[in-house]
């Protein structure tokens, strides 16, 4: 990615590829093991071991050795891994909303209910709902001086 200093660039760096999504979201499902994750995908064993090893280096996964002989590891979502929750329920609600012609195949759900949720993304401090109309992109204190060039930018055509 060109832009170093971005955060969604830095995101989708990481974890941009679809291969890499489905393990976190299998991994939310308690997946763990190499075996399990390639049942589950379909994916060739070649592509999974990279796409594993890229979300251990992100720090999204831990490798743990379950069993020394053979040796086997299984692969566990950190703190950081964990912290992606929300991001792929927001990604689910609307892949729902806008693309699932033929019916949800799969929903967020009250887990004592069993009754439907509805995503939204609200902030912590006050609580109100995020949209665009009320919210905006700002530069952070670490940005540099092209960030805050896209800013002013943005900032003169924001509607």
């Amino acid at each position: 990615m060109t832009d170093t200093l971005c955060p969604v660039a830095r995101t989708v760096d990481r974890v941009g590829d679809a291969w890499s999504l489905m393990i976190l979201r299998d991994a939310f499902h308690g997946l763990t093991r190499f075996d399990q994750f390639q049942k589950s995908l379909g994916v060739a064993p070649n592509i999974l071991t990279r796409r594993l090893a890229k979300l251990v280096e992100a720090g999204m996964l831990e490798r743990r050795r379950y069993n020394a002989r053979p040796p086997r590891d299984e692969y566990v979502l950190t703190a950081q891994g964990r912290d992606f929750w929300p991001v792929l329920v927001a990604m689910m609600a609307y892949g729902n909303r806008h693309f699932a012609r033929e019916g949800v195949a799969s929903q967020l759900v009250d887990a004592q209910t069993g009754a439907p949720a509805e995503p939204v993304l609200a902030d912590a401090a006050t609580g109100r709902r995020l949209d665009p109309a009320a919210f905006k992109f700002a530069a952070g204190p670490a940005a540099d001086p092209a960030v805050l060039a896209r800013m002013a930018f943005a900032d003169a055509r924001r509607v």
